[in-house]
């Protein structure tokens, strides 16, 4: 596995929107509140904006965790369009998707807050997958432009879904302990990509694994 390049400050450090702000305000009354016991009403009202001007930033409440989930998406279609085309392919996925998901330390609360109803919630449950397919799809269409496919094709649509579960998992672990770093998951369950399922062994009678 290459080492990871450092990362950007445009990752770490994105910039404020007015809708980060709105998904802001949301994520905090579906902590104090619950998701389902807070409307549309509550959180215009909460970020000092109206109803309709909500409706300009979000389609729906569901939309509010993923706060402007397509800006990130552009930036992390951005980021695997620098990577150098001479070094591997997984290389340059690897380091996209743990430089993409690197931010300051002090934001790691209200990230955890939002990754938890993104994960937890049943209402968003239907949306994520929407979302999770647009994440995908940056990541085919990386892989479709090296391998000269289509995004389509199976091997590109399937690096997609590898990616992703790599991810997931990181991330439901991270979100269970507290003490876990997220980076060190993504990268401990990256390496999986490189090895494949041929080094995973049957636990042996006393628990430890070989």
């Amino acid at each position: 596995m290459r080492s990871r390049r450092n990362p950007s400050s445009r990752i770490g450090r994105r910039p404020t929107t007015t809708r980060d702000r709105i998904a802001a305000v949301g994520i905090d009354l579906f902590a104090t509140r619950g998701f389902d016991d807070t409307s549309v009403d509550d959180i215009a009202e909460a970020a000092g904006i109206a109803r309709r001007t909500f409706f300009r930033y979000f389609p729906s409440k569901n939309a509010v965790p993923w706060g402007d989930f397509d800006a990130h998406l552009a930036e992390m279609r951005t980021l695997l369009a620098e990577m150098p085309d001479d070094e591997p392919i997984l290389d340059n996925l690897v380091a996209a998707v743990l430089e993409f998901n690197t931010f300051p330390p002090e934001v790691t609360d209200g990230h955890r807050r939002r990754m938890e109803l993104i994960f937890v919630v049943p209402a968003l449950q239907a949306y994520s997958v929407v979302m999770y397919e647009g994440w995908r799809k940056v990541i085919a269409e990386y892989v479709a432009r090296r391998l000269h496919l289509q995004p389509t094709d199976q091997l590109p649509r399937t690096v997609g879904y590898l990616m992703l579960g790599v991810a997931m998992g990181a991330y439901e672990t991270w979100l269970a302990d507290d003490s876990a770093d997220l980076i060190e998951l993504l990268t401990k369950g990256s390496r999986m990509l490189y090895t494949g399922l041929s080094e995973l062994h049957e636990p042996l009678l006393n628990g430890t694994a070989p």
